[in-house]
């Protein structure tokens, strides 16, 4: 890789991929364009071809490509050194690492011409924009009142949302936005936040520290919202270089190797499971040793310093090739696909018109009404899809509420071994010790709250493997009811036309003869939510997990906290009072204190099941909802396009005379207008390919 930091090479790709967008982002444009001013003449002629689906998609396609971004968040726990790796990353100290950032805002850094910060808030209360002092004096806090405010379970900022920082720096002017998180030791209901987040990235990067390897902290929070749900991580072990400070000799190079190896196979032993792709280990592509600190020192001093030596080269390798080469590739497909649609839409829709352009009124009328029963057949497979999706809602949404449902109503069974991992962060004496009662009482409540937390993520985690499976399973169905779909258009074509409708041979088997719904629906392309920058999940087509998020999110945490830790805490005490001060008195408590919560938490199991599962139901009825309202949306538009093709050239016909050869012209010159554009598309994507091979 060029260039001695790193950022040359990985610019000069990004501005390859902007540039490549804005092509392609001009051609969609254009063929929305040509499209639409062919339906205004097509209205002083044989009529329009009736072809809005594409213009529209075209558009949002367009408009998508030139507000893309790379987006990625930064996750890690405090004093991790974030604010440093993020300060070298940019070649500026643009945020304080001096100070412990323990508040409750999001930080989205993006491109702007101007330095500035705009705060936004949770209320109806507009954003508020700041210089960067103000925004360090008045958003950040001591590392005491930090310590505070985490003790009480407080957020710092209650009624901010997160801020948005602009500056003018080439990385962020080629589309890199960065999403700096607050730190994982935190609430869990700023973890749930920062999970709000982190399905809108294209790469998370987790921030560790070489003297810490892998806290429990850490390691709940992969376990509870990275491990399994298809995210792309890169983890930074980061201030690599105090492992040879913490040496007795910094000079024994013996020792040092040493001790490196031994760390990185505690590294290797706690991440590889986290680092799966495909099947693959792709550990040594995810995995990277920095010394961030180093590298900003040298930035500050010369932005073009050799950093050899920090691991920050090597980094930025493998994030250039995942993002230029991976997923804009990824994301230029999906727009190649639609684009082929918008060509092979207009191509046949002119091929329907052409041969119709000579035919009287009344026999253009006669072979329309004699393709009325194919368009009932396409209504019926419309409807045996919709069946089909209602049906697999209905089964989903039953089958993962009353899983909900056991699976809580059980937690009880298991709760005494499950509780153990959390126990050694509260020391007993301490609620024997009526001056340290408080702080024995926060640590429960927080322990309590991480097993919660735990489970239901545990839990959660299943439930959306089984809703990933059926909406695969429903994508298979797309492809077969677009098959039949298509095969009855053909005959529509061929009734109305008299003649045999010609397969394209160049349409290759991703672009099969499937219409442009089922294309959604299989999950080629996505446009539901206007999100061509991230991939169409579960291949469905659209992004259900922003859904359930939506709804667990409202009574997820927050809700079951509520329902189960509080009410509990009162009663546990109660036993715990009448004993003495000593270890055997305090051994006595742990068990009675194990055994007291369980008592308890049994108590209120069946509220939460009850409560909740409802709201789990919900969710998941929602998710196939959106899939079906989204799915007959799209298939009613191809039938009443298909109709309204036909019903305005029988207009025309009857309005006035049709000039066959000027029309031909027209239509001929529309279809070469549009597949030059196509194309255009088709050679840039090409390009780009050739230049990554």
């Amino acid at each position: 890789m060029t260039g001695k930091f790193g950022t040359d090479s990985f610019i000069n790709d990004l501005e390859r991929v902007v540039q490549v967008r804005a092509e392609v982002a001009v051609s969609l444009n254009q063929i929305a364009d040509t499209i639409n001013a062919a339906e205004i003449a097509g209205g002083n002629s044989s009529g329009k071809l009736s072809l809005e689906r594409d213009i529209e998609d075209m558009r949002v396609a367009s408009q998508n490509l030139r507000s893309g971004v790379f987006r990625l968040m930064v996750l890690g726990d405090m004093k991790r050194g974030k604010s440093t790796f993020l300060n070298a990353l940019i070649g500026e100290k643009i945020l304080p690492s001096d100070v412990n950032p323990c508040t409750a805002l999001l930080t989205v850094l993006r491109y702007g011409s101007q330095k500035k910060v705009t705060v936004h808030f949770n209320d109806s209360k507009p954003p508020q924009d700041m210089g960067f002092d103000e925004f360090k004096h008045k958003y950040t806090i001591d590392p005491a009142e930090a310590k505070r405010l985490e003790q009480d379970n407080k957020p710092a900022f209650p009624d901010v949302s997160h801020a948005i920082v602009e500056y003018p720096l080439a990385l962020l002017e080629k589309g890199v936005e960065i999403v700096d998180s607050p730190g994982l030791n935190d609430t869990e209901a700023r973890n749930e936040l920062s999970l709000g987040y982190i399905n809108n990235c294209h790469a998370i990067l987790f921030v560790l520290r070489a003297s810490q390897p892998c806290t429990l902290g850490e390691r709940r929070y992969l376990e509870n919202y990275i491990k399994g749900r298809g995210l792309s991580v890169f983890f930074l072990v980061n201030a690599w270089d105090q492992v040879k400070e913490a040496l007795i000799d910094p000079d024994d190079d013996d020792e040092l190797r040493e001790s490196e190896a031994r760390l990185r196979k505690v590294f290797q032993a706690n991440l590889s499971e986290y680092c799966i792709v495909d099947g693959q280990n792709v550990y040594n592509e995810r995995v990277f040793e920095l010394s961030s600190i180093q590298a900003l020192r040298k930035r500050l001093k010369n932005p073009q310093a050799d950093l050899e030596g920090t691991g920050f080269p090597e980094f930025m390798s493998a994030l250039n090739i995942f993002l230029t080469r991976e997923r804009a590739v990824a994301e230029l497909r999906q727009v190649r696909t639609l684009a082929r649609q918008a060509g092979n839409n207009t191509k046949e829709a002119i091929q329907r018109r052409i041969p119709l352009l000579d035919k009287g009124v009344e026999e253009l009328r006669s072979r329309i009404n004699s393709v009325e029963p194919e368009f009932n057949k396409l209504t019926n497979i419309r409807d045996q899809f919709k069946t089909e999706i209602l049906q697999t809602r209905d089964n989903q949404a039953h089958g993962i509420s009353e899983s909900f449902r056991s699976y809580v109503l059980k937690l009880g069974d298991t709760f005494e071994t499950d509780f153990l991992r959390y126990q050694p962060e509260l020391n007993m004496l301490d609620f024997l010790s009526s001056g340290k009662r408080e702080a024995f009482n926060l640590a429960l409540q927080k322990a309590f709250e991480q097993y919660v937390t735990d489970k239901f993520a545990a839990w959660s985690l299943t439930a959306e493997k089984d809703i990933n499976a059926a909406f695969a399973k429903l994508s298979s169905s797309a492809a077969k009811y677009g098959n039949s779909y298509s095969q009855i258009t053909n005959q529509i074509t061929e009734k109305l036309t008299g003649e045999k409708v010609r397969v394209n041979a160049n349409i290759s088997s991703e672009e099969d003869h499937s219409p442009g719904w089922a294309k959604w629906a299989m999950g080629l392309f996505s446009l539901s939510r206007g999100n061509l920058a991230g991939f169409a999940m579960a291949g469905a087509g659209f992004d259900w997990k922003s859904i359930l998020l939506n709804y667990f999110t409202v009574f997820g945490i927050s809700a079951l906290l509520g329902t189960l830790v509080a009410p509990i805490l009162g009663p546990i005490a109660i036993p715990l009072l009448g004993l003495g001060v000593g270890f055997l008195q305090a051994d006595q408590a742990r068990k009675e204190l194990v055994k007291t919560a369980k008592k308890e938490l049994v108590k209120y199991l069946p509220k939460v099941a009850n409560e909740q599962s409802k709201t789990v139901y919900d969710a998941v009825k929602e998710c196939f909802d959106a899939y079906e309202r989204e799915v007959s949306l799209r298939i009613n538009d191809d039938i009443q396009s298909r109709k309204s093709e036909l019903d305005n050239l029988l207009k025309q016909k009857g309005n006035h005379e049709i000039n066959r050869e000027n029309e031909l012209k027209r239509l001929q010159k529309l279809e070469a207008d549009v597949y030059a554009e196509v194309q255009t598309i088709e050679t840039a994507y090409n390009k780009l390919l050739a230049y990554y091979s």
